[in-house]
């Protein structure tokens, strides 16, 4: 039975921020937090957890002047997103409260701490926070998330060949694909990338605060960019969005989230069995997590890292 433990004080206090690990090291940037500076435009910050020692480390701020700094690092964001491609980070996305969503991409080397703006080319994606990311192969995909200049909800899919930083709209070919939304998550198995919960508007790709949450699986297919929604059987979790997902030996984890229309907030974990297509819920042991949402969950080897969060 599935076991939690270590309840470790001193990381950062954060919702909305990103991570990702490289090696045996997590590694988080940005996210909101109650009382911080998101109308200014400063470097982002960023912490690193060591998953041997259990002890976080802050990243050396940047000394140097701000407007030369901000030249090839992202400015102080929330609801961006990160990947680790050959042992680097790539960061897209996120906003803060005056400039707005940022449509620049990044990438971050661990070894020399240091960020490098990268000019992609191609189908650039506009702005957006509350989208996902994922790694398959030698590219990154992104999907849904909210358009910051258009002030609607997204249901495309973009992907970036990290080889020639080159982005591409990738065209629909399936007659039916998931409903616009943001704050999901999609997580990679394989070349297929699974599409789990988040915010939905009943009128379409517009925010009116006719919100639905919906439980019903979506797989995108990077081999011939097809949708599919498999029928699942067992015991579905409650739709959410701001819940995290993960996927371990065959199997994709859901923990955490809230739905506004229950004014629900989740600590619990399913799973689904990504051959069956079968849903059970998982008991735990040890000293269970509070309620929230909005945290980050991370796998480095057979142990998931949870951290952050409100509610």
């Amino acid at each position: 039975m599935p076991l939690w433990t270590n309840h470790l004080d001193g990381g950062p206090r954060r919702v909305n921020h990103a991570a990702t690990s490289v090696g045996d090291f997590i590694f988080t940037f940005g996210g909101y937090c109650s009382g911080g500076d998101y109308a200014s435009e400063r470097p982002i910050d960023g912490f690193a957890f060591n998953t041997n020692s259990l002890r976080w480390t802050t990243l050396p701020p940047y000394m140097e002047d701000t407007e030369a700094v901000l030249r090839h690092t992202p400015y102080m964001r929330y609801g961006h997103s990160v990947i680790t491609h050959n042992e680097k980070i790539f960061l897209w996305g996120g906003r803060n409260d005056i400039i707005g969503a940022d449509p620049r991409l990044f990438c971050f080397d661990p070894k020399s701490i240091s960020w490098n703006h990268i000019r992609a080319t191609g189908d650039i994606p506009s702005g957006t926070d509350g989208h996902s990311a994922c790694e398959i192969g030698n590219a990154m995909y992104l999907f849904g998330g909210f358009v910051d200049p258009l002030q609607i909800y997204s249901n495309m899919v973009f992907m970036l060949d990290l080889r020639n930083n080159n982005w591409r709209l990738l065209q629909r070919k399936s007659e039916v694909v998931p409903h616009w939304r943001d704050f999901h998550t999609a997580t990679a198995v394989g070349p297929q990338m699974v599409v789990f919960g988040g915010r939905s508007d009943q009128s379409g790709r517009w925010y009116t605060e006719q919100e639905f949450y919906c439980n019903k699986v979506w797989i995108f297919d990077t081999r011939n960019q097809q949708w599919t929604h498999p029928e699942c059987s067992g015991e579905p979790p409650k739709g959410r969005r701001s819940h995290s997902a993960f996927v371990h030996k065959g199997s994709m984890y859901v923990f955490g989230g809230f739905n506004r229309v229950e004014n629900t907030h989740f600590n619990d974990i399913y799973k689904l069995d990504l051959s069956s297509f079968e849903w059970s819920k998982v008991e735990t042991t040890g000293v269970l997590p509070r309620r929230r949402r909005r945290q980050c969950c991370v796998m480095v080897k057979d142990k998931m890292y949870m951290f952050g969060g409100t509610r």
